[in-house]
């Protein structure tokens, strides 16, 4: 299975390393893309450091959760397979996705890897996960969702569930992590499922 990864500078970096490690679980090929404001989120929430290079932070996040299947791609890499229809991959998912790179995604700007990855899934009809991070959602947001639905994404927002009866803030991630590795087809064991004995 080979499935794109873009991280964007919204708040949630600790869903993206939990996808990872569920990609890497599974033994996915993943590419990843990490935007400039991704590292400094990744260096602030993941590792606690306001300190470390965003470009690092990315390239630690991706070492130690994506293991040796996953890939990082520079924000201009044009020749990466992801921004090409011809490359075959299964899923692209952008998480956490930024309002920002939602509304450039939706007005089918495509001003670096992320973007066109996303243009890409979306022209060749492949399935594209979207979780936006933000509350509470303007109608501008509210109207670019609407317009990512209608062009075939998956709107997937970071809503932790409490009918789990999580115990800590990492059952929280593993809950929104899972349900995006639900969308993508991959088999995880990130959640206990509804309905299983507990």
């Amino acid at each position: 299975m080979r499935i794109f990864l873009g991280i964007t500078g919204a708040s949630g970096a600790p869903y993206a390393a939990r996808v990872l490690d569920g990609l890497r679980a599974a033994g996915a090929e993943v590419g990843v893309c990490a935007s400039k404001a991704a590292g400094e989120v990744i260096a602030w929430e993941v590792y606690r450091d306001r300190a470390l290079p965003g470009d690092e932070a990315a390239a630690r996040l991706v070492r130690e959760h994506g293991g040796d299947g996953a890939t990082l791609y520079a924000e201009e890499d044009w020749f990466s397979p992801y921004a090409s229809g011809s490359a075959k991959v299964d899923a692209y998912v952008v998480c956490p996705c930024s309002m920002a790179t939602c509304g450039t995604i939706a007005s089918s700007s495509q001003a670096n890897l992320i973007h066109r990855a996303a243009g890409v899934a979306l022209k060749e009809g492949r399935r594209l996960v979207i979780v936006p991070r933000e509350s509470p959602l303007s109608l501008l947001h509210l109207r670019t969702l609407t317009t990512l639905a209608e062009a075939g994404a998956v709107i997937a927002p970071a809503m932790p569930a409490f009918y789990t009866q999580p115990d800590a803030l990492q059952d929280q991630i593993d809950f929104v992590a899972g349900r995006v590795l639900d969308l993508c087809g991959v088999d995880h064991d990130l959640v206990r499922r509804w309905g299983d004995e507990a």
